[in-house]
């Protein structure tokens, strides 16, 4: 059976916590990496993922080739911070994800997080009603088009109540 992630009538996103359709969630990493690219063609997202706001699952498959693959207890960390919008963990100890620290420099409206590390690239997480959208900036790319793309995803899925 097909379920169409962008009707909200059908909440086939709750499908997803069940283990069903990840592959569906990967057109969203697809769209999120598209939206970044400046005029010139590049993309200044390089590895993405969604996760969700209750627990920190991972709602994408880890096998799609640009997934930020969170490891350990890095999603359940990220989830817990904005679902409670306390970021006291993320200015002591920093954003994890994939094993490396990164520097939290800010937060913005109680939902919007950046991150940056030098060598490794930057953070931009945004929490919707349900979700986290992830995206990687890889280091010299351009982080505004990063948080621009990922406000796109975040935004859209909050219109569908997510």
């Amino acid at each position: 059976m097909y379920y169409d992630l962008d009707d909200p009538d059908t909440n086939a996103h709750q499908f997803v916590h069940k283990g069903f359709l990840e592959m569906s969630w990967d057109s969203y990493i697809d769209n999120l990496i598209a939206q970044s690219k400046d005029s010139s063609g590049m993309a200044h997202i390089d590895r993405a993922c969604i996760i969700g706001l209750d627990g920190g699952g991972v709602w994408n498959s880890p096998s799609h080739p640009k997934a930020l693959k969170l490891q350990g207890s890095e999603g359940v960390n990220i989830a817990r911070c904005l679902k409670s919008k306390d970021f006291t963990a993320f200015m002591s100890s920093g954003v994890h994800a994939e094993g490396t620290g990164y520097q939290f420099l800010r937060v913005l409206d109680d939902k919007l997080v950046l991150a940056k590390k030098k060598e490794s690239g930057a953070l931009c997480i945004q929490a919707t009603m349900t979700a986290v959208v992830i995206g990687h900036c890889p280091e010299g790319g351009q982080q505004g088009n990063t948080n621009k793309a990922v406000g796109i995803i975040g935004d859209y899925l909050e219109s569908l109540n997510m």
